[in-house]
């Protein structure tokens, strides 16, 4: 796996945008355990996204993958999956 974080493709529920990060684990070693991180602590890391997203979760089977989401507008596009 490359030292960059991948970023999945979003897909959505009624309500949010998702996506998730998957990150080296390189990097996955060196962030705080057990606690979300801030926009702030994601850009520093190397996860760089455009506004809004909030790192909500991780992926329990795979820590080192995060899981974000945002709000949505109603509008999605007929090209992405839908939960």
């Amino acid at each position: 796996m490359p030292n960059q974080p991948y970023y999945s493709n979003k897909y959505y529920d009624k309500d949010f945008e998702y996506r998730h990060v998957i990150l080296p684990i390189e990097i996955y070693n060196s962030i705080p355990k057990g606690q979300l991180l801030t926009e702030e602590e994601c850009r520093k890391i190397g996860v760089k996204q455009s506004d809004g997203w909030v790192h909500y979760a991780f992926h329990k089977p795979e820590p080192h993958i995060l899981l974000f989401r945002r709000p949505h507008t109603g509008e999605i596009p007929n090209d992405v999956d839908y939960l």
